[in-house]
C-alpha cells in the first residue's frame, strides 16, 4: 500500500473524537437488520461499527484498489466476511444488490465540499438508498470566520520578537490558502458565517462565487479568514473541525489578509472560489476579500 495512503488511514484512525462522534450517530440510525452502505469505506471501521450495532449486511465502496483490498482482509480477520460485501469502484456508478437502509459516508474535506461528497452521496442515493432510508451524515456545511490568532500561523508577523520586526513578510507573501491545525484558539472578530448549506442525499447545490458579508463584531487585529466545516451526523450528533480539538485529523482553511485594525461596524465582503481542475485539494481554493469601513474612529 501507498505509505501516504496508509499514513492518512493512520491518522482518521487516531482521531477519537471524529469516531466516537460516528459510532454514537450509527448507535442512533442503524436497526437491527438494517442494509448499510459505507461509502469510500477505506479500512472499514465505519462498517464494522454498523455490523456492532445491529446491521445484517454492509456494502463497502472503496475506489482505490489496495484500499478495498485490504477492507475485505479486514472483514475476514475480524471474522465477518459473510455479512460484508467490499466493491471496488466509483461509487457514483455503483449499484448494489439489495438497496441500503442507511448509506454512511466521511467524505469531509478541510472547508467541506472539496472532497465532494455532496455530489457522491446524491449520485449513490438515487439508485441504492431504499425508501425511508437514512444518510449520515445528514448535513453538511462550510463556516467562514473573520479571525485574530493567538501568537502563532499567520499572526505571527505583525509581533516583535525580542525587539526585531518581520512584518516585511506582509509585502511578499504570495494570496494563497493555507492549512492551519490550532495550538491555541484564535480570537473571532465576529460570528461565523454559513457559506454553504448541504443536505445529504439530495442534489448538491454549487458553492463558488457566492458573496458574503462577515460582520466585525469584536475590535482587533484581523488576521485572516478561516473556513471549516460543521457536519450534522444525526440528530444530537455534531462534528466540526474548528478550531480543533487533540488528535483532530483535519486542519483549518485559512485565507490570510494583510493584517487590520478592525472594529464593530466594519464588514468583510468575502466570495469563495472553487478551482476547476484542482477542486479535491483545499489549498487551490481561492477568496475574494475585501474590508468595507463602517466602524465609528477618532
Amino acid at each position: 500500500m501507498n505509505p501516504r495512503t496508509l499514513l492518512m488511514h493512520q491518522i482518521m484512525l487516531s482521531d477519537r473524537t471524529r469516531l466516537d462522534a460516528y459510532d454514537r450517530a450509527l448507535a442512533a440510525t442503524v436497526r437491527p437488520g438494517d442494509v448499510v452502505a459505507d461509502v469510500g469505506a477505506g479500512t472499514l471501521v465505519l462498517g464494522l461499527m454498523a455490523l456492532r450495532h445491529g446491521a445484517g449486511h454492509v456494502f463497502a465502496i472503496e475506489g482505490d484498489p489496495e484500499t478495498a483490498e485490504l477492507a475485505t482482509r479486514i472483514a475476514r480477520d475480524n471474522q465477518v466476511s459473510d455479512r460484508v460485501t467490499v466493491i471496488q469502484g466509483d461509487a457514483r456508478v455503483a449499484r448494489l444488490a439489495r438497496k441500503a437502509d442507511v448509506v454512511v459516508a466521511e467524505l469531509m474535506g478541510n472547508l467541506g465540499p472539496e472532497e465532494e461528497m455532496a455530489e457522491i452521496l446524491a449520485a449513490f442515493v438515487r439508485h441504492n438508498l431504499a425508501d425511508g432510508g437514512r444518510v449520515v451524515p445528514e448535513r453538511l456545511r462550510t463556516v467562514l470566520a473573520p479571525v485574530e490568532f493567538d501568537g502563532e500561523g499567520w499572526g505571527v508577523w505583525s509581533q516583535e520578537f525580542h525587539g526585531l520586526s518581520f512584518a516585511a513578510v506582509l509585502d511578499h507573501a504570495e494570496p494563497t490558502a493555507q492549512l492551519h491545525f490550532f495550538q491555541r484558539s484564535p480570537g473571532l472578530l465576529g460570528e461565523p458565517v454559513v457559506a454553504a448549506d448541504s443536505l445529504l442525499g439530495h442534489r448538491a447545490r454549487p458553492i463558488s462565487g457566492e458573496h458574503h458579508a462577515l460582520p466585525i463584531t469584536t475590535a482587533g487585529t484581523l488576521h485572516a479568514v478561516v473556513g471549516s466545516f460543521q457536519a450534522v451526523l444525526a440528530p444530537g450528533v455534531e462534528l466540526a473541525n474548528f478550531p480543533g480539538y487533540p488528535g483532530c485529523n483535519w486542519a483549518c482553511w485559512v485565507w490570510p489578509v494583510r493584517h487590520s485594525q478592525v472594529e464593530p461596524g466594519d464588514t468583510l465582503k468575502v466570495a469563495l472560489e472553487r478551482p476547476r481542475d484542482t477542486a479535491r485539494f483545499a489549498e487551490t481554493w481561492t477568496m475574494a476579500v475585501g474590508l468595507a469601513r463602517g466602524g465609528t474612529r477618532p
